[in-house]
Formats: C-alpha cells, sequence, structure tokens
C-alpha cells in the first residue's frame, strides 16, 4: 500500500470527458494515466504534499488490476491534475488526488472526484473512503461538494507535519 498522506483534489471515464478549466477558454479533459505522464504527476506530486509518493508506487498502482489511475490535461496533453483509487470488495480508496498549483480552483478536482466515483459504481463498490488533513479546508470542501461525509479520525497519521487525518466515506446507491 502507498504511505498514508492528504488528498488534494479525483475520475473515471471509458474515454476522455470534458473539465471546465477556468483559467482559459479550453478545456481539460479527464483519462486513464499513462506511464509517460510520471514526469508530470511526479513534479505535480512534489509541488503538493510533504510525503510525495514516489515513482514506483505510481508504477506499482498501474499495474494492479484493483487499482484505477486518471489524469485531467490540458489541450496540449499537459497533465493539470491526477486521481488514484483502489478497490478491495465492496469497499474503495481514494488514495492520491491533487492538481497542478496554477489550475487549482478551476473544476479539475471536482472531475478527478466525479471520475472516481464513476469508475467505483462501474466496479460495484458500495463506498468509498479517503483520508484528508483536519487542516487541509479546501480539499474537505471538495469532497463535501461530493457527498463525503467524516465519519471518523485518525490521530497523528500524517508526518512532515504531524496533524489529524478526518476519514471521509461516499455512500454509493446500488
Amino acid at each position: 500500500m502507498p504511505e498514508p498522506r492528504p488528498s488534494a483534489d479525483a475520475a473515471r471515464s471509458s474515454g476522455d470527458s470534458p473539465v471546465a478549466d477556468g483559467s482559459s477558454s479550453s478545456a481539460a479533459r479527464v483519462r486513464p494515466l499513462r506511464m509517460a505522464d510520471l514526469p508530470e504527476v511526479l513534479a505535480i506530486e512534489n509541488a503538493s504534499f510533504a510525503t510525495p509518493w514516489s515513482a514506483e508506487t505510481f508504477a506499482n498502482l498501474l499495474a494492479r488490476p484493483n487499482a484505477h489511475l486518471v489524469s485531467a490535461v490540458d489541450d496540449a496533453d499537459r497533465v493539470r491534475g491526477y486521481a488514484a483509487v483502489w478497490f478491495a470488495g465492496p469497499e474503495g480508496e481514494l488514495g492520491d488526488l491533487a492538481v497542478h498549483p496554477s489550475a487549482r480552483r478551476c473544476g479539475i478536482g471536482s472531475a478527478l472526484v466525479a471520475a472516481v466515483i464513476e469508475e467505483a459504481r462501474a466496479r460495484g463498490a458500495a463506498e468509498i473512503f479517503l483520508e484528508v488533513r483536519e487542516s487541509n479546508e479546501a480539499a474537505q470542501k471538495l469532497y463535501l461538494g461530493h457527498a463525503f461525509e467524516i465519519v471518523g479520525r485518525r490521530p497523528g497519521y500524517y508526518s512532515g507535519p504531524v496533524e489529524d487525518a478526518l476519514v471521509m466515506r461516499r455512500l454509493l446507491a446500488r
């Protein structure tokens, strides 16, 4: 399993789906994450988290049949955001989600969350869980806007700095 860490902003599609970018007249689209995306993903990961995941972590997830990774890309096919979710039985775990600092607050995070929910439904999941830093109010607001609710707390879950995680859950209609 990857190292625990906060989520930032998550999506599934059988193909590409459009996402309003907000920063220009162009749009981002959500598509499956590719190995070739990893350099851009790692740059966003390192800019977003105190304890970033490694290229090996992402590569391992891409190889797992129970995991699904998506990216939001712009018209030039540059990665603007990404999400990683994996499944065990009836549960999904949204383990990572981040948006490039210059593309935040433009709807990309919301589109990624919607895609994760769509993938979870397609796999027959009953619920999705995630952990988020207690201080990350922007991420909490994003998830609450997608019908996640706070269902628990993990004291001292994060390091760098040490902080509690809020456990959030989204129930899915079957």
